[in-house]
């Protein structure tokens, strides 16, 4: 491939907490669509496109697919066939901390799972390290020492450049960057999901995550695709919402949420933007946001949530409109 070069023109970087890293304000997922039960040559083009209008940051887990560490192995091939020669251009995450393989040492979060899952994340995608990795979530049982520990030795080795924590509460989090301080390894970034339907993170986290230094990167930003246009009238056939398995269920799309959803659209409208735009764009008006991590299953979606960059300026009205419906 021959990467387009004016890429980086238009994309907003951002600056994660206090390190030396800048994020595209959005970064790729591929939580969806990039598994083996998706087409090579669809998934492909996404990460061209993407790359090709900035995106630098594409997001991977252990488990990611389905099935298990298909995601990796394509974007493996991915960056085999063509993508790998900007290497040195990207940030390529992954983590651990969700069931990937059977039996005790498959799941969780401890030092043997960790360690053993990056070297196969590793092998997957065909390099020598990862510029950040995760621990998924937090592990109730396994000491936070034990967990931060294997991360800040598996920074020390070289195998990952930064250090992540995903899916922490406030107390979790402060313990773990207490933890990760002993070895001198600094935490880069805080992966929560946010949005808004989900605002947990607002009255302890954010804050926290400002004071200590860490960058904020939001999953599910526009709620499982709630927040488009999709929903506007009911669910239809071909939404997440309509099958029964996955994390947006029937039943949690309501007559009330579809009332929100609707004064929410009008109000993007307003402004010029669809709603998905509109909902990108308010979790970025916060400074504290160093990127927001989409999800996309074309082109035409990527490129139209790029478009949210054009307009994140909200008038005091429009966030109190926004605040009465969410509220």
């Amino acid at each position: 491939m021959e990467a387009n070069e004016k890429r980086y023109d238009d994309m907003i970087y951002r600056r994660c907490g206090r390190s030396g890293i800048l994020l595209p304000a959005i970064s790729l997922g591929l939580w969806h669509n990039f598994g083996s039960v998706d087409v090579f040559s669809r998934f492909i083009r996404i990460a061209h496109t993407a790359f090709d209008n900035g995106i630098t940051h594409f997001d991977l887990a252990n488990n990611y697919g389905p099935v298990y560490g298909s995601a990796e192995e394509n974007f493996g091939q991915i960056l085999k066939k063509g993508l790998g020669r900007y290497r040195d251009e990207l940030i390529i995450s992954s983590k651990a901390g969700y069931d990937m393989w059977p039996g005790p040492y498959g799941n969780w979060g401890s030092r043997k799972y960790l360690m053993a899952s990056l070297d196969q994340s590793l092998k997957r995608m065909g390099l020598d390290y990862v510029d950040i990795f995760y621990s998924h979530r937090p592990d109730p049982l396994t000491p936070v020492e034990e967990t931060m520990g294997a991360l800040a030795d598996i920074v020390r080795q070289g195998k990952a450049l930064y250090a992540g924590i995903s899916n922490y509460n406030d107390i979790e989090t402060k313990a773990a960057l207490a933890a990760l301080k002993k070895h001198q390894v600094p935490c880069l970034i805080h992966q929560p999901k946010y949005s808004m339907f989900e605002r947990w993170v607002e009255p302890k986290l954010l804050p926290l995550l400002k004071d200590e230094g860490v960058g904020l990167i939001a999953f599910s930003p526009l709620a499982q695709g709630l927040l488009t246009n999709r929903y506007l009238n009911g669910i239809p056939e071909n939404s997440r919402a309509a099958r029964p398995t996955g994390f947006l269920q029937r039943n949690q799309v309501t007559e009330e949420i579809i009332a929100k959803v609707r004064k929410l659209n009008d109000i993007a409208i307003a402004r010029g933007q669809t709603l998905a735009e509109m909902a990108l764009a308010w979790l970025l008006k916060d400074e504290r946001v160093s990127s927001v991590l989409i999800g996309a299953s074309s082109v035409e979606q990527l490129l139209d949530n790029l478009k949210a960059l054009g307009n994140l300026q909200f008038t005091k009205e429009e966030l109190n409109s926004i605040e009465s419906i969410l509220s």
